[in-house]
């Protein structure tokens, strides 16, 4: 939410969510720009989804009957000229999703006219777009394949006579990889700075990926830094015992925060700029350290540890945590859970502290960052 706050003023024409919900929240944070809801939500939001001025997607024709349906059912709309207009004054917005190749969502290309008929045909209802999402943007053909299928269905609705206001295809790969913007485009992974897992940019996307700089980080202090003797074991199984006399230092998130399991004894850690490794199972609230070697006085709990962004000359990114999880940096970034709080800085520091409790966020007139939980936290800058 404060990132959309943030990028509406900066030039943002709207934002696409997964889930009403988002939507809803966006709206209630005096979000204007226009909102999409890329998957179906249940028919019977529609009439809010129109009050609220947010556009829904359809990639199912069953679901599509059941959304026009309640519409008119509701006896909440009139026709109106454009397909607008009812209690609200607004119509609601419809996308179709297209399938093109993805094998995920979408209306098969030689139904998309019937069911912008049929869409049309409803009191209330306006088709606002057709998009489709690329399965692979790195892969010339198979991307030229899917945006031709994408154009040829909307060339059947223009030839039917219906009107198709916006088209999109393009996501963070295929911005990067030059794939044609159409009418709008929807930035994912590069809104937290990053470039695709294995992405190898080329022509104008690569000087758009040498422009990105990853946005979030991951902090936390010790709330116990504690010596182990020789044999000890460190979280559940044990799966470490020391090896030797060992210094552990006991950091306040775990897989609850969105720090998975499966990094158990397989991460690392930044302490005063260098790496150290992270020992033994991973726990709902915590994750342990072993700050033995750290050169220097003694690890205390006044230290500053970062699991994710840099520290000194190191960095541990997303793309490394995704690899030692056999997983990719989408889901890295996207685990965060709520309950971490949140800082939100600019160039000037800090700007806002966004925490579970609060439920909201709460700008600040200091730089302090410090968070009123006193747990782990996560940065977007």
């Amino acid at each position: 939410m404060p990132v959309a706050e943030i990028l509406e003023p900066a030039g943002a024409d709207g934002f696409s969510v997964a889930a009403f919900d988002e939507a809803v929240e966006l709206r209630a944070a005096g979000i204007r720009a226009p909102i999409l809801v890329l998957y179906p939500v249940p028919a019977e939001y529609a009439a809010e989804a129109a009050r609220l001025g947010v556009s829904l997607t359809v990639g199912d024709e069953r679901l599509l009957r059941r959304l026009l349906d309640r519409v008119a059912s509701d006896g909440r709309t009139t026709r109106g000229g454009d397909g607008a207009a009812g209690e609200s004054g607004r119509p609601l917005l419809v996308q179709l999703e297209v399938e093109t190749g993805l094998g995920r969502g979408g209306i098969d290309p030689g139904r998309v006219v019937s069911a912008a008929r049929r869409l049309r045909a409803t009191p209330g209802v306006r088709l606002e777009g057709a998009w489709s999402h690329l399965a692979a943007p790195d892969d010339g053909p198979r991307t030229r394949a899917q945006g031709e299928r994408l154009e040829r269905a909307v060339a059947a609705l223009v030839e039917a006579g219906i009107d198709v206001p916006m088209r999109h295809l393009a996501a963070s790969g295929g911005l990067l990889a030059a794939v044609p913007p159409l009418d709008a485009v929807r930035p994912g992974l590069a809104i937290y700075g990053l470039v695709p897992d294995g992405f190898a940019p080329s022509g104008p996307g690569r000087g758009l990926a040498a422009m990105l700089r990853p946005v979030m980080s991951l902090h936390a202090r010790p709330v116990r830094v504690a010596e182990l003797p020789r044999g000890w074991g460190v979280s559940y199984g044990p799966t470490f015992e020391t090896r030797r006399p060992s210094r552990i230092a006991t950091l306040p998130l775990g897989y609850g925060d969105g720090w998975s399991r499966t990094l158990s004894n397989q991460a690392d850690v930044l302490v005063r700029g260098i790496r150290v490794p992270l020992v033994g199972t991973v726990a709902m609230d915590a994750v342990m350290a072993d700050v033995t070697d750290v050169p220097g006085a003694p690890v205390t709990v006044d230290e500053e540890f970062t699991l994710l962004g840099a520290q000194g000359g190191e960095r541990i990114d997303a793309a490394e945590l995704a690899r030692s999880r056999n997983t990719i940096s989408w889901e890295v970034v996207t685990a965060m859970s709520r309950r971490l709080p949140r800082v939100y800085h600019a160039a000037a520091g800090a700007l806002g502290i966004r925490t579970l409790g609060e439920g909201k966020d709460r700008w600040l007139r200091s730089s302090s960052g410090v968070t009123p939980s006193g747990r782990s936290r996560s940065k977007r800058s």
